[in-house]
């Protein structure tokens, strides 16, 4: 039996004692975090599925994993001999599973979860769905208590300030503006749980969560005081100190409950129903006002100031160098010693190290040859990957943390000599970059319109990829950031409106299963343009700053503005990294910007 079909009887087991008919496992903990600190990792450590996304329903005779296209060959790998079914879905934003549980748990059968970790509105879609089945829905206790014995503490890394020059607008501005918020809501109090929001707006920092440079928090903002909520130990005296210049008290993370329990009832409560779980709703006075609305932050957050956008330019520049740097290395290899899917990121990571202001990866490198390619979240391990030899394509997406700035780039090169196949995919996917690069729209027109955009040449092309073409990036903080993404399955609301200042990903992508996949990937900043009796006008700022190879390209099928584009891109990229290059990273970085 293996490591997955036991665990998942020993589940069964405890749902036997509890009179469970169903347990629900998502892939979150109780900040509704991406990335998730090894404690909540359940849904891994039951499945053995590693992806960052998926939900796991278990019965008493069923087990089934749900996840969307981009992890079905991942998932459908992982999952193989063991007793999980894939249950494969349109897109992350359609809960499969609420609908399965609502067509197979018997009238008075009881659904656990816990709802520590699950999301209001998932709570919400799944008590109706319960309703609907005349089942019972139980939120109370944590399934996995009792079944995972050597499950990891919670973290308590150290906090530490996010100091000028990079933090360029300060904490009690920060707070200034969330409280501005609020009383145009008319609510007294606000209280937070995602951890990039309270990172953001007490300019603090810390390493609690892989890749992401948050900390474990809770926050509670009034009117004139603030309490934040973090691991005992976690915070030295100094950090406090400044955080009560600013009226911000420090408590214990435990805490946080109690101290939203006993709020007055005259008192208007401000939460973010898409930011908070039901078993912090539940722990909430039901007769203190609550008015639910998008956390300021979050807004807020989205639009970086002028000045942290220079700060990003220059981290850009820094980021550049060191692709340049491992690039060099990397053409220097091939033929003349094993390369791996596993020593890319090594020396990649290594290649951002050496750079000033960096501070980790900003999430796990993603280098897939040929086939592995083909897996948008593919991550190579020791037990499998790929060595780079023979001919074919070679996808790295990859970022940093800097304390200027968050990168997140994705460059496909070649190996030997590419297929005409290949070289035709790969100008379909450059063309939807570039064509998104070049789109200017109305201020406030939402996120997800400009999909077609970047879409439309592959489409034309007879092509389509399952994932969105861009995400918000922070600043120093989460590389998936909101609330702006470009994707036409997302929903299309007014918090997705486009403004000045937010950084997004341009990526799209063709995949072949089983054969290669392309992405390329540049940030870029929403920058006004044009203001007339029409209105306002954006266009896109590129950001990122490291060459798109051209080997890859099928001239052909590019346009001459389309060119044009693409040359004016390498002069600049040229111009702004390679004062921080030399010798072989310098030599590399004029090849590959030479002009076509």
């Amino acid at each position: 039996m293996s490591h997955t079909d036991a665990r998942i009887a020993r589940l069964r087991e405890a749902m036997r004692r509890r009179g469970l008919s169903a347990c629900i496992v998502p892939s979150s903990d109780p900040h509704l975090s991406e990335y998730l600190p090894a404690r909540w990792q359940g849904r891994r450590w039951l499945s053995g599925f590693t992806g960052s996304v998926g939900t796991l329903v278990v019965t008493a005779d069923f087990a089934g994993l749900w996840v969307d296209s981009r992890y079905w060959v991942q998932a459908e790998a992982q999952l193989a001999g063991t007793c999980v079914r894939l249950m494969k879905i349109a897109s992350a934003a359609v809960p499969g599973h609420v609908d399965w549980l609502a067509g197979h748990v018997e009238a008075g059968g009881r659904i656990g979860v816990d709802g520590q970790v699950l999301g209001l509105a998932a709570f919400r879609a799944l008590a109706a769905a319960a309703a609907r089945a005349g089942a019972e829905l139980d939120i109370l206790a944590d399934p996995l208590d009792e079944i995972w014995t050597d499950r990891p503490g919670l973290p308590a890394a150290p906090i530490y300030e996010h100091l000028p020059p990079h933090a360029c607008v300060t904490r009690a501005e920060k707070l200034a503006q969330v409280r501005e918020a609020m009383r145009g809501h008319g609510a007294d109090v606000h209280f937070l749980c995602t951890l990039d929001d309270i990172a953001w707006l007490f300019n603090l920092r810390g390493s609690d969560v892989e890749y992401n440079p948050v900390f474990l928090a809770h926050a509670l903002v009034g009117p004139d005081h603030a309490t934040l909520f973090v691991a005992e130990g976690a915070m030295d005296e100094g950090v406090r100190a400044a955080l009560a210049a600013d009226g911000v008290e420090v408590a214990a993370y435990g805490q946080a409950a109690e101290a939203l329990g006993s709020l007055e009832r005259d008192q208007t409560l401000l939460i973010d129903p898409a930011r908070v779980t039901c078993g912090v709703f539940h722990a909430m006075d039901p007769d203190v006002p609550r008015v639910e609305a998008i956390n300021p932050s979050t807004l807020l957050k989205s639009r970086k100031t002028e000045a942290e956008l220079a700060n990003v330019r220059e981290a850009m520049a820094q980021d550049g160098a060191a692709l340049c740097e491992f690039f060099a290395w990397f053409e220097g290899a091939l033929g003349r010693e094993t390369v791996t899917e596993l020593t890319i990121d090594e020396k990649l990571t290594a290649a951002r190290a050496r750079r000033p202001g960096y501070v980790c990866p900003s999430f796990g490198t993603i280098a897939g040859f040929n086939a592995n390619g083909a897996m948008p979240h593919y991550r190579a391990t020791p037990d499998s990957h790929a060595v780079i030899e023979g001919d074919g394509l070679l996808l790295i997406d990859s970022g940093g943390q800097y304390l200027g700035g968050t990168t997140d780039i994705t460059r496909v090169v070649p190996v030997g000599t590419p297929s005409a196949d290949q070289k035709a995919d790969f100008t379909l996917v450059l063309k939807g970059m570039i064509a998104l690069s070049r789109a200017s729209f109305p201020r406030g027109t939402p996120s997800p319109m400009l999909d077609a955009i970047a879409r439309a040449p592959i489409w034309e092309g007879g092509a389509e990829y399952g994932h969105g073409t861009g995400h918000g990036v922070g600043y120093f903080l989460n590389v998936h950031e909101g609330p702006q993404v470009i994707s036409y399955r997302a929903a299309p609301g007014p918090h997705t409106a486009m403004e000045p200042g937010m950084i997004t990903s341009n990526e799209p992508g063709i995949y072949r299963p089983g054969r290669w996949g392309v992405r390329i990937e540049n940030l870029v900043a929403n920058r006004s343009w044009l203001e007339s009796e029409l209105g306002e006008f954006l266009c896109f700022e590129t950001l990122t700053l490291c060459p798109i190879d051209t080997r890859c390209i099928e001239p052909a099928l590019m346009r001459e503005d389309e060119l044009a584009w693409l040359n004016d891109y390498h002069r600049t990229v040229y111009e702004r990294v390679s004062p921080l290059v030399e010798g072989a990273a310098l030599r590399w970085l004029e090849r590959r910007c030479a002009p076509i």
